[in-house]
């Protein structure tokens, strides 16, 4: 939370209106730290201890989910210390502190979650949870059956055997395979390990789907918040594997 007028974060934190919170810091009945505050325009944050009457008030903590369109060339962290572009940046107009929920590749574009919930990141990026995740895939090549068969029972990436996928070919194009697969993991450049390891090298990479969130229309770049039904439906996820 940046910072506010005492007033608003008074009337944010459902204590009274602005013009009562006014006039019960004119009336010495409110402390910042301890200390009485007299001036209504005095500025505190989520760091300051605000009390009404000796009693503590707090803005609950309001929770944003964000689903982002990733252009290649972006990172999903909050900085970098090469100063290369990061999720973030394509949504910087949000005030509170979020970050990407897991990781996409910088040369991997598509859906990735942001949010300041970190219980939700717990629930998505946990191994035991699976929570399916589909990507397109452009690769080098014309991929065979046996090369998909390999992909849906497990390959070998580097001392980790994947768990089953499912994988399934959508068209050919100029001697290369589109392909669609759904991985239940999120091991570091786990699709295009899993397609090297097959013989088939990954030119394009594309996630489409986490969970029931489709990337849908939504242009590269762009964001919008997830609905309700959308986050229900991910935490649901959680709770099956955790039964």
């Amino acid at each position: 939370m940046t910072e506010m007028r005492i007033q608003k974060y008074m009337a944010y934190a459902g204590i009274a209106s602005r013009r009562k919170a006014e006039q019960l810091i004119k009336e010495c009945r409110v402390t910042v730290n301890g200390k009485i505050v007299n001036e209504p325009g005095t500025k505190v944050s989520e760091n300051d201890i605000v009390e009404v009457d000796g009693k503590p008030v707090s803005i609950k903590k309001q929770y944003i989910y964000i689903a982002l369109n990733k252009p290649v060339g972006y990172i999903c962290s909050a900085k970098d210390q090469f100063g290369r572009k990061t999720v973030l940046d394509l949504v910087n107009e949000i005030n509170e502190r979020i970050y990407p929920v897991g990781r996409l590749d910088y040369d991997t574009s598509g859906l990735i979650f942001l949010t300041n919930d970190g219980e939700f990141t717990y629930m998505m990026t946990h191994p035991k949870h699976e929570i399916p995740k589909t990507y397109i895939a452009e690769v080098k090549g014309s991929i065979d059956k046996q090369a998909l068969t390999r992909l849906k029972q497990g390959v070998d990436i580097g001392g980790f055997i994947t768990s089953e996928a499912e994988a399934e070919l959508l068209s050919k194009n100029k001697g290369n395979s589109i392909v669609k697969i759904i991985i239940h993991e999120g091991k570091y450049r786990q699709v295009r390990r899993m397609f090297e390891a097959v013989g088939f090298p990954v030119l394009k990479l594309k996630r489409i789907k986490i969970g029931n969130v489709e990337l849908g229309e939504l242009e590269t770049g762009a964001w919008r918040y997830l609905t309700e039904k959308e986050i229900d439906c991910l935490k649901m996820f959680f709770y099956k594997t955790k039964a």
